[in-house]
C-alpha cells in the first residue's frame, strides 16, 4: 500500500463490542426452537448480504434513502442497549424494500416484497413487548438476528482441571427474533419516540467534536483522503472541495475508522496491499465503521467507494465469516472513537 493505507479516494460529488446479546432474558420468540448447524447460519447471513450487494443495494446505506427511516443505531427499546456487529446490518436491512426469501429476515413466500421503513430504531423481543404491557400485532414478521458467545464443554473443563491448562472455549451462534416497536401495540410512548434529527447544516458540531476528541493527527489539505499507518495520520481534502459538504464528515469518519487499527489502538492487520483480500477486508471494516458512526451522530451514511463493492463480494463469497468479522471490528472501531468523544465531554464537564 505504500505510505497510505489505501488508494486515493475520489472526492465525492454526489466498545469491546461483541455482537448484541439481546435482552436481559437472553431469549427471543424462537429461542427454544432447534437450531441449524452453526456453519449454515454463517452462510445464511453472508448470502443475505451478498445478495443485497449483487442487487446494487448496500445494507448499511439503503435504509436512509427512505424518508420514513430515521438515522441511528438499532437499540433494544426496553433496555436501551445498542445492538452491534452483524446485527446492525440485519436490522438496518429491515428498514427498506427488499425481495423476501427464506433468510434471517423471516419466513415469507419467495418473490413477495417486504416494505417497512420504520420510523424508529427501537426493537423488542416478543416477550419484552408483552412485558411492557403491549403485544406484537398479529401477522407481523420479526427479524432474525444472532447471539454470539462461547461455551466450555464439561469434558474440556475436566481435561483442563487435570492438566492445568486453560480450557478451550467453542464459539457458537444462535438466532433470536426481534420486532420493531412500530409492529407493536400498547407499547409505552417512551419506547416508541424517535430521536430528534440534527438541524440541517454544513458544519456538524458533534462530528467536529469527535474528530478533535480522538487526538488523531488529522491533516486537512490536498485532493486525497487516506490514512497513513507509517506516519499514523489522517489526511482529507478541505471541506469546500467536496461537492456535497456533508461527505467531508463521512470521509473523515471512514479514515478515522482505519486510524483505530494502528498497533497502539485496536491493532488490526493494516498490511494488505491495494487489491488484496486483506486490503478489501480493512476497507469493508472502515466503511462499516463510518456508517455506524454516521448513524450514531445523526448523519445519513452513504457509499463513498462504490468501486470497492466488487472486492468486498470476492471476500464474502470466499469466506462466509468475513462479514461477521468486519461488522464486529467496525463496531469496536466505532465504539473506540465514540469513547474518545465521551471521555472528552467528561473532562470538559469537570473543568
Amino acid at each position: 500500500m505504500g505510505a497510505a493505507l489505501r488508494k486515493s479516494a475520489r472526492v465525492p460529488g454526489s466498545g469491546k463490542a461483541p455482537l448484541a446479546k439481546g435482552p436481559a432474558n437472553g431469549r427471543g420468540k424462537r429461542a427454544d426452537a432447534p437450531e441449524r448447524p452453526r456453519a449454515s447460519l454463517y452462510a445464511e447471513v453472508t448470502a443475505r448480504i451478498v445478495a443485497e450487494l449483487e442487487a446494487g443495494r448496500v445494507p448499511w446505506v439503503q435504509p436512509w434513502d427512505s424518508a420514513a427511516a430515521s438515522p441511528g443505531l438499532p437499540r433494544n427499546a426496553a433496555t436501551g442497549r445498542a445492538y452491534s456487529g452483524i446485527n446492525i446490518l440485519l436490522l438496518w436491512a429491515a428498514q427498506f424494500k427488499v425481495p423476501a426469501t427464506r433468510s434471517v429476515v423471516g419466513k415469507t413466500a419467495e418473490g413477495a416484497v417486504i416494505e417497512r421503513g420504520y420510523a424508529t430504531q427501537g426493537w423488542l423481543t416478543f416477550r419484552q413487548a408483552v412485558g411492557a404491557g403491549g403485544c406484537v400485532r398479529k401477522g407481523e414478521q420479526g427479524v432474525g438476528v444472532v447471539f454470539a458467545d462461547r461455551f466450555t464443554p464439561e469434558a474440556e473443563k475436566a481435561r483442563a482441571a487435570e492438566t492445568g491448562d486453560d480450557p478451550r472455549q467453542i464459539p457458537f451462534l444462535k438466532r433470536f427474533t426481534l420486532f420493531n416497536v412500530a409492529q407493536c401495540d400498547g407499547i409505552p410512548e417512551a419506547m416508541t419516540a424517535a430521536a430528534p434529527p440534527l438541524p440541517t447544516r454544513e458544519i456538524v458540531p458533534v462530528a467536529e467534536g469527535l474528530i478533535v476528541a480522538t487526538g488523531a493527527d488529522f491533516r486537512i489539505g490536498g485532493d486525497k483522503a487516506f490514512y497513513s499507518p507509517v506516519g499514523d495520520f489522517v489526511s482529507v481534502p478541505p471541506q469546500p472541495a467536496f461537492a456535497s459538504q456533508i461527505n467531508y464528515y463521512r470521509t473523515a469518519l471512514h479514515e478515522l475508522g482505519h486510524w483505530t487499527g494502528h498497533p497502539s489502538r485496536l491493532a488490526r492487520d493494516l498490511s494488505g496491499r491495494f487489491g488484496s483480500p486483506g486490503y478489501a477486508r480493512e476497507e469493508l471494516c472502515a466503511e462499516l465503521a463510518s456508517a455506524y458512526l454516521c448513524a450514531a451522530l445523526g448523519i445519513a451514511p452513504t457509499v463513498r467507494h462504490a468501486d470497492y463493492i466488487g472486492s468486498w463480494l470476492e471476500v464474502l463469497r470466499a469466506d462466509d465469516r468475513a462479514i461477521f468479522r468486519a461488522a464486529s471490528q467496525a463496531s469496536k472501531a466505532a465504539d473506540y472513537l465514540l469513547a474518545c468523544q465521551s471521555a472528552a465531554a467528561t473532562v470538559e464537564a469537570a473543568a
